[in-house]
Order: structure tokens, then C-alpha cells, then sequence
């Protein structure tokens, strides 16, 4: 019989109960944090442009509100279920927490390939899921944002379905429903880069710690949407080289390097996609992972580096721009290849720490600019990366285990301080 594959939730499960023996977690709340709140799926019909009516199956995933409201995105993959959405909600958690904010995690999105449907008929699914959504979601109860294949424009959709089931004079109060808005309907100046950002800040602060800075260090991206195109842009302006991308359609090496404007200049119009870039540079996606390198970022989806390519990465440190990238049983032989990963919760953080500005600058009726932001982003990315890295330090363990001890920390206080109901 074929060994079952291991899926996101596997490997988040295996995080989880290794560092809660190693922090010797409260029992009680051991059991709490294991499970998730609430778990929704809801199967809805929407009318294509011919006429024709699909059914669609989206999820909504609540996993822990200890210290405030549900925090995480909306994804549109065909990949989407339930199992990977409790993945993604616990990460959100153990996320939210981290990073200091007020928030707990949840996750969720429609199982399609947004590839296939025209705009018009995504802005039907995007309202009709809103809206069988229901009180599932709320400023003060749960508040999505975009993830993979959704964008500040599905985010604007959602607002204004949500908004639109209350009464005109409560209207208003519901605008933070959902963060990662278009600018002009409350979103956030900035938001759009503030994940990309919060890569290359670890990675920079990594650097720096070392005395090294990034000018001459090559770096290799998987993925090129939104956070693999930011976090090449500012690593680039820094200094550093960009020599191969992949993505789902081309994989693409050139020791020379490449231009990140005109690579996203090249993918924009084609939904993100590099193909057709540099076609004389193609290599097998296979090689990716073993290219030589300096920073590989991994910007893309779940268990892409796994126990089957792990022995073949040779970059020194890797960067999780992706959740869940890298399989538990791939991180035991990096580790032990003497590779040094810059965790997802701490590394991507930057994207809700964003939404966290958003969600205020909408609740208290404020408009900040962009240099502020930027400002106060990199601010408050610093202090965790810095106490990430004493943690690590003091505990002369690796930065995941690191990263998950403070963050599962502080929920056990709240939990221990406030108690139990009943």
C-alpha cells in the first residue's frame, strides 16, 4: 500500500506538538490549541455569463480567538479544502500572535482555478460566498484578506456585499470587514507590498546581525505574484541579484541575473505567469531547488520543499515567503545540511501586520501616508525579528522552534490569566 502523502494540516500538527513538548506546554491548553473553533463550508450556486448555473464549495476555517478577533485570508485555488484551511487558520494564529497583534487566525477561500472564469463571473462568486458567509465573518469577528489569486479588488467586492446586508446608518461601522481594500475604498496605502517587504527585511536583518549586507548575494523566488515580485524588488534595490524564478507554467536560470521591473512588466498581463520571459533560460523545474544561491524564497504554496528535494538545496538560508512551504521531514535535513529558514510566521508577517494598520486606520476614521506606514511596518517587524533571534539564541535552537515558542507562549498566558469558562 502507497505511503499516504503528507498534507499542510500533517505538517502543522507535527510543528505544533514538537515544540509544545519542547516548551513543556500546559496540558489543558495543549488540547485547546490542537483543534480549531469552527470550521464552515458552504456549497452555493452562481449563474455563469451563458446562462448556465455551478455550484462552488468555499471554507471558512475559525481556529483559536483567544487574544481578538479571527485574522487570515481568502484564497481561489483549486487545491482549497478543509484540511488545507485548518493548516493555514493555525498558522494565522500562531502568526497573529507572534507579531504582538490583536488578533486570533482563520483561513479559508473557494475550491476553482480563477483562471477559468471571467471577471464578471468572479465578482458573482465573490458576493454570493459573502453572503452565505453571513455573520461567519464581521469587523469585530472575523476579518478576511486576499491570499493567493485574490486581490484588493475581491477584498472590495466582499466590503461592499457585506456592507450592503446592513442598515444605511450602520453601514460605515462595517468597512473593516475585510483589510487588503483598494486604497480607495479604505485599503491601506502600501498594503499591496507589505508582505514582499517583510521578506526582505528578515532576510536584511538576518544579514546585518552577521555584518554582512546584501549587495553581491544571489537569491532564487518560487512564485512571482504579489510577494515573490515585492521582496525581489527590495532585495534587488539593495543589492542583490536575482537569478531564477519559478512559477507554475516555467522555471527560469541565468546566472547573470534579471530584471525584476521587466520580468513583472512581462507577467502582469499574463495573471503573474513568467512564461515566455527568457524561453532560451528554461530549465527542468526539478533543478530549481539545487541552484546555487544565497537566499532562496519560496513564495508560492504549501509542501514544496519536502523530504524528496530537501538534500538538494544549497542556498545557505531560506526565507518563507509561502505558509507552510516546507514539510517538518524537509526541515529535519536542512537542519542538519546546516540551513538556517527564516520562518513563515515570522518571515510573511508583514502582510498582516498591514492589515492590522488597515483594520485601525478604518476603526478610528484615519487616513495615514505611505511613508509613515513604511515607517511604522518596519518598526514593529524589527522589534519581533529581534526577539525571534534572542529567543533563538538563548535557546541555542532554530529560528522556527523559536518563533512558535513566543507565540504559543503568549496565548498560554492569555489563556492562564483569563481562565477557563465556565
Amino acid at each position: 500500500m502507497a505511503n499516504k502523502k503528507e498534507t499542510m494540516y500533517d505538517n502543522v500538527m507535527k510543528q505544533y506538538n514538537k515544540v509544545a513538548d519542547y516548551m513543556d506546554l500546559d496540558p489543558n491548553i495543549r488540547k485547546i490549541l490542537a483543534v480549531t473553533n469552527n470550521e464552515i463550508i458552504i456549497h452555493f450556486p452562481v449563474r455563469m455569463d451563458n446562462g448556465d448555473v455551478e455550484i462552488f464549495t468555499g471554507y471558512r476555517v475559525q481556529h483559536n480567538n483567544a487574544l481578538g478577533p479571527y485574522k487570515g485570508g481568502l484564497r481561489y485555488h483549486a487545491d482549497v479544502d478543509v484540511e488545507a484551511a485548518k493548516a493555514l487558520a493555525i498558522w494565522m494564529t500562531w502568526k497573529t500572535s507572534l507579531a504582538g497583534l490583536p488578533y486570533g487566525g482563520a483561513k479559508g477561500g473557494i475550491q476553482l482555478d480563477p483562471r477559468k472564469y471571467s471577471i464578471t463571473e468572479l465578482e458573482r462568486i465573490t458576493r454570493r460566498f459573502t453572503y452565505a458567509l453571513g455573520e461567519n465573518i464581521g469587523a469585530e469577528h472575523d476579518i478576511p484578506a486576499p491570499d493567493v489569486n485574490t486581490n484588493a479588488q475581491t477584498m472590495a467586492w466582499i466590503a461592499d456585499t457585506y456592507m450592503s446586508t446592513k442598515s444605511p446608518s450602520e453601514r460605515s461601522k462595517h468597512q473593516h470587514v475585510v483589510t487588503g481594500k483598494p486604497v480607495g475604498s479604505g485599503g491601506l496605502e502600501g498594503r499591496d507590498r507589505a508582505t514582499g517587504f517583510g521578506v526582505y527585511l528578515t532576510i536584511r536583518l538576518y544579514h546585518e546581525s552577521r555584518g554582512e549586507s546584501l549587495k553581491g548575494k544571489t537569491f532564487i523566488v518560487q512564485g512571482f505574484g504579489n510577494v515573490g515580485y515585492w521582496a525581489s524588488k527590495f532585495l534587488e534595490a539593495d543589492g542583490a541579484k536575482l537569478i531564477a524564478v519559478q512559477d507554475a507554467h516555467a522555471t527560469i536560470h541565468d546566472e547573470a541575473g534579471f530584471s525584476v521591473e521587466d520580468l513583472f512588466e512581462h507577467s502582469k498581463p499574463r495573471k503573474n505567469s513568467i512564461a515566455g520571459f527568457a524561453d532560451d533560460k528554461e530549465i527542468d523545474p526539478k533543478q530549481f531547488f539545487g541552484l546555487e544561491c544565497d537566499i532562496l524564497i519560496p513564495a508560492a504554496l504549501g509542501n514544496q520543499i519536502t523530504e524528496e528535494n530537501a538534500a538538494d538545496v544549497k542556498a545557505p538560508l531560506i526565507a518563507e515567503g509561502a505558509n507552510g512551504p516546507t514539510t517538518d521531514a524537509a526541515e529535519k535535513i536542512l537542519l542538519e545540511n546546516g540551513v538556517t529558514i527564516i520562518p513563515d510566521i515570522l518571515c510573511n508577517s508583514g502582510g498582516v501586520i498591514g492589515s492590522y494598520f488597515e483594520w485601525l486606520q478604518n476603526r478610528n476614521g484615519e487616513l495615514w501616508q505611505l511613508d509613515e506606514i513604511m515607517i511604522r511596518l518596519e518598526k514593529k517587524l524589527t522589534g519581533v525579528f529581534k526577539k525571534v533571534e534572542n529567543e533563538v539564541k538563548e535557546r541555542q535552537t532554530d529560528w522556527r522552534t523559536a518563533a512558535y515558542v513566543l507565540a504559543i507562549y503568549r496565548i498560554e498566558m492569555a489563556y492562564k490569566q483569563r481562565g477557563i469558562f465556565p
